[in-house]
């Protein structure tokens, strides 16, 4: 969450450039949006008993579950000058329209957009999307779920308080889905879609620690809603 954070105030400072970044977590925690509150989004109790921690990202949308199974990314982008990246809207349409063709391509189902920023297949949800912009470059991240564990998803998060219309207030396992396809090919769509090279960009490793020691790590943070 702060590496996030730390490549999008670099490219804003002038010391990156866009990055296109992957990173699966290796146990579960859970993450809330910018603005979620932690006692209506989270069973708290459950958390604890199975000693999953809860953290907070800087970007908005809803709360998830990261666990083994969920394929995240990262995307700097240039915005100013860019058209297709004006406005969040604009941004929003352009960039999931471009994952949406990727993941149809990839897995021959019929991809959509639904809500603002999930994809789904039969209306099933099986990618979550959030942006966060600055003046000259946006962040745009998401999750794709390849191997959750959904019954994993019941315990801990509770339905959302905001939900987009397409759910129909189902639960999480009549909901979610995972993508009929492993890891590595989804990153390799992706890389072919943005056109990105395949080698590792430089981590703002100061910027990145500072983040971590005043902020994501924090309780005030976490807990600031």
């Amino acid at each position: 969450l702060a590496c996030d954070e730390a490549l999008l105030d670099a490219a804003e400072s002038g010391e990156g450039s866009e990055v296109l970044r992957f990173w699966e977590p290796t146990c579960p925690f859970v993450v809330l949006g910018h603005s979620n509150r932690l006692a209506t989004e989270v069973n708290a109790p459950a958390c604890e008993r199975l000693g999953i921690p809860v953290l907070r990202r800087g970007s908005g949308g809803g709360t998830v579950l990261q666990a083994p199974g969920c394929l995240n990314y990262a995307l700097i982008l240039r915005c100013d000058g860019a058209p297709d990246l004006a406005t969040v809207t604009q941004a929003n349409a352009f960039i999931m329209g471009r994952h949406r063709g990727a993941m149809a391509a990839l897995t021959g189902e019929q991809v959509e957009v639904a809500g603002v920023t999930d994809l789904a297949i039969a209306g099933r949800k099986f990618s979550g999307n959030a942006q966060r912009r600055k003046r000259r470059f946006l962040l745009f991240h998401g999750t794709f779920l390849v191997n959750l564990d959904l019954a994993l998803v019941e315990q801990v998060l509770p339905l959302p308080s905001r939900q987009p219309d397409y759910r129909g207030q189902r639960p999480h396992r009549d909901f979610l889905r995972n993508l009929n396809a492993g890891a590595d090919q989804v990153k390799e769509a992706l890389r072919a879609s943005w056109a990105a090279p395949g080698s590792s960009a430089s981590l703002p490793r100061e910027q990145f620690e500072h983040l971590v020691a005043t902020k994501y790590s924090r309780a005030e943070w976490t807990r600031k809603f």
